[in-house]
């Protein structure tokens, strides 16, 4: 078979390096356009297109998919050059554009998509950071048949897997994008054997994993002192976790939930450990242990203060305040 793949990250390239080395014929690749990245704001390809180029795919990136869209000649470019491609499948896998009608219908046997949750829980753009978030203890991989709904289409493979105590946002991505490879390569295995037993999605259960925002990664401290430490782990690497401090835009990167602290205020500064400062939450306390000044890097907390940490009492302020 003739595949074609359409994703952008770290995570889609996973998935394209098990598809290449199990020996299937990658005819053309679909990714985002080169962006701006890192301190100089170089603009950088993608994780995909960088492996895409490795093995002399070729590569398509338009702005756009809409073919009467302000980006309509690159999609009509996009569109042509993949009539030509003449494929059985398109492979999906965060690509970061919504796939048209036009897409959707092309491949022979349809567009086949990764995603990184147990179907119908967590469709949407975010699924691995929102598990961690929303306290899951287990989540999984869903090969769907794609359709033009957002993640309703019908289900060909899953697997689940446990959320660690301890899972970063970054680290439940690996662990996923090598089930997500995984179960990709079998799936394509399988369908070239013959046709695939789709299974329709159940009505119930069904949540949404909206986009994280940057404005997101303000702690409030009136939350859970167990919410704030999931939502720090959900939120590493991107937006992070941050408060201010005496000025300064700190970023949390761990915590450990203490118990609560007699009568104080949330944000309050109670107690300052040699390893951590620990602050009240609405429910029970937070010991923070891994944090980041502005301009510096991430370092346990006590390297943080050198010369001794805030005064007790001190109150950090709400994201509102």
């Amino acid at each position: 078979m003739k595949i074609g793949f359409a994703g952008t990250p770290d995570f889609a390239a996973c998935a394209l390096q098990s598809i290449i080395d199990a020996g299937h014929e990658v005819a053309i690749v679909v990714t985002q356009p080169d962006r701006p990245a890192g301190r100089g704001l170089q603009f950088q390809p993608s994780a995909v297109k960088q492996l895409a180029i490795r093995h002399a795919i070729p590569v398509l990136q338009p702005a756009g998919l809409r073919l009467d869209g302000r980006h309509a000649v690159e999609a009509n470019a996009a569109r042509q050059a993949l009539i030509g491609a003449d494929l059985a499948v398109l492979v999906v896998a965060a690509y970061g554009l919504i796939l048209p009608a036009w897409l959707l219908e092309l491949p022979r046997h349809g567009c086949l998509n990764i995603h990184a949750s147990l179907l119908p829980r967590w469709r949407g753009a975010a699924p691995i950071q929102r598990a961690i978030e929303a306290g899951d203890e287990m989540t999984g991989v869903t090969i769907m048949q794609m359709d033009a709904g957002l993640d309703t289409g019908a289900m060909l493979l899953c697997e689940r897997m446990s959320i660690d105590k301890t899972d970063t946002g970054a680290s439940l991505q690996t662990r996923l994008a090598g089930l997500g490879a995984r179960l990709i390569v079998e799936t394509l295995t399988r369908l070239s054997c013959g046709p695939l037993t789709a299974m329709p999605q159940p009505a119930q259960g069904v949540t949404y994993a909206s986009k994280i925002a940057k404005a997101e990664a303000a702690i409030d401290w009136r939350l859970d002192a167990d919410a704030i430490e999931r939502r720090m782990r959900a939120f590493d690497p991107f937006p992070g976790a941050i408060f201010r401090l005496d000025g300064d835009v700190m970023k949390a990167w761990r915590g450990v939930v203490r118990p609560a602290a007699p009568s104080a205020a949330p944000g309050e500064i109670v107690s300052t450990v040699p390893q951590a400062l620990v602050v009240a939450c609405g429910v029970g306390s937070l010991e923070l242990t891994e944090l980041q000044r502005p301009g510096g890097r991430r370092q346990a907390a006590e390297l943080c203060f050198p010369r001794g940490g805030p005064p007790l009492g001190t109150r950090l302020p709400l994201p509102m305040d």
